[in-house]
């Protein structure tokens, strides 16, 4: 199982903690009653967020999975992990 890249590691932790900001913002618009085009609005910011931060990972994971085929001289394994894997993440 491969992990983050170090210097991708510390952008992905910056951005999921926005993220995090970004929910604790929307759970206090709708505490106070905040107009609900409004909400919607920033739900859509934070899903948009995640959207990309997951786009980064994925790309991270795809081209590791995509060096371990080419080095077991193109076993079937690491390819059928990688679509599985996208497969649940567009889901």
């Amino acid at each position: 199982m491969e992990t983050i890249k170090e210097n991708n590691n510390d952008n992905i932790l910056k951005r999921l903690r926005r993220i995090e900001g970004q929910i604790k913002g929307i759970q206090r618009m709708v505490s106070e009653d905040k107009y609900c085009g409004d909400i919607l609005i920033q739900i859509a910011a934070a899903r948009a967020a995640l959207n990309k931060v997951g786009g980064i990972i994925l790309e991270s994971h795809m081209k590791d999975c995509l060096k371990k085929h080419l080095e077991s001289k193109g076993e079937d394994e690491v390819l059928d992990n990688l679509i599985d894997t996208m497969i649940k993440y567009t889901k």
